[in-house]
């Protein structure tokens, strides 16, 4: 397969990909972002209960 054949049904494909919306994209982000908020204060506070524990144990 030569260069040129490679870009041109690399082309076609693209025009058959069904691509997400505006709102679609501005609501998966936004799933995202909550998520990542969410992981991040669970993580947090396992973090400050463990140390905590630890510092307990430990003294």
């Amino acid at each position: 397969m030569n260069l040129i054949q490679y870009f041109r049904e690399s082309r076609a494909e693209l025009s058959r990909v069904s691509w997400p919306t505006r709102q679609q994209v501005l609501e998966g982000t936004q799933a995202v972002l909550i998520f990542v908020v969410a992981l991040t204060l669970i993580v947090y506070v396992l973090d400050l209960v463990f140390s905590n524990l630890i510092k307990v144990v430990l003294s």
